[in-house]
């Protein structure tokens, strides 16, 4: 049976946690009373900057989610600082179909080793979580792993086939390891936010905000995401391999089957909790002259 988990006097640890969700996580977490936060990033925004700096048991942890030693370093990070391992790791890193490893545009060329937009979105959740669980295991302690997935885990979007195909992993991988809970203790969840408004629609990837008609008009904010991941984490109600959506229309839990459109009307999703219909034909239209060009290409 699934029990409470308070984050309080708690160890942290955050992939992404520089900016974004991850950022409001790093701070809903301390608000809740956690012992310790691990920020791990590749770099800080100066909002980041300014939690680390005033808070002597928030730790910043330069890490690159695409390399598994750098995975490690944070829960080393952890035991070097505060004594112990993460109880709570949050994998909040993550890209959206970014300039340099795409579909449409294909810039990563035959000689690469795959698509770093997978390694991050998927590679990168999957052995966090295996090493919390074995650091976990390590130390006989129970702990929780909250994966940031997304509405894209259970919907479609063709201008967006690999943040899609991602999401879409990571909610199989969060359901797959919902015996976790009992059989390891590590309750492994995953939260699935609609549109939110952070930087993935900027500096992640420029100009996609204003391309896929991101505005304050149909997002929710970080902070609120950030306090359904700690809800999610810390309540008995949300056992291993629960899926939680959050969008303008409140949250609930997905089903492993049938699932309903949020706010659905004759299969349609509610405004605000899908990119607007007229950016996606948009979009779609940049993505036909890219595959006009290729017609009668040699390869």
């Amino acid at each position: 049976m699934a029990t409470g988990f308070p984050v309080k006097d708690k160890i942290v640890a955050i992939t992404g946690g520089g900016s974004g969700i991850g950022l409001s996580c790093a701070q809903t977490a301390l608000d809740a009373g956690a012992k310790a936060v691990i920020v791990a990033d590749l770099r800080l925004t100066p909002e980041a900057e300014k939690l680390v700096t005033a808070n002597k048991n928030v730790v910043f942890e330069t890490c690159d989610v695409t390399k598994w030693k750098d995975l490690q370093h944070v829960i080393d990070a952890s035991e070097k600082h505060f004594g112990d391992v993460p109880d709570v790791y949050i994998a909040s890193a993550g890209v959206f179909e970014p300039p340099y490893s795409n579909f449409w545009d294909d810039p990563e060329g035959l000689d690469a080793d795959g698509y770093k937009a997978v390694d991050i979105n998927v590679n990168h959740p999957i052995k966090l979580t295996r090493l919390a669980m074995r650091a976990l295991l390590g130390k006989s302690k129970r702990g929780v792993v909250a994966i940031l997935a997304s509405m894209a885990g259970y919907i479609k979007q063709y201008p967006a086939p690999i943040y899609v195909a991602t999401k879409h992993a990571m909610v199989g991988f969060t359901r797959s390891l919902g015996d976790a809970e009992a059989l390891q203790g590590v309750k492994v969840v995953a939260i699935c936010p609609g549109i939110v408004s952070t930087p993935i629609w900027t500096t992640g990837t420029p100009g996609s905000g204003k391309r896929f008609g991101i505005t304050d008009q149909v997002s929710i904010t970080a902070d609120q995401v950030a306090k359904v991941v700690l809800d999610t984490v810390e309540s008995a109600k949300y056992p291993g391999g629960t899926i939680v959506e959050v969008s303008m229309l409140g949250t609930r839990v997905i089903p492993e089957w049938n699932i309903a459109p949020p706010g659905g009307v004759e299969g349609e999703t509610a405004e605000g909790s899908a990119t607007p219909e007229d950016a996606i034909q948009r979009v779609i239209g940049s993505i036909l002259q890219v595959t006009e060009k290729e017609k009668g290409a040699r390869l």
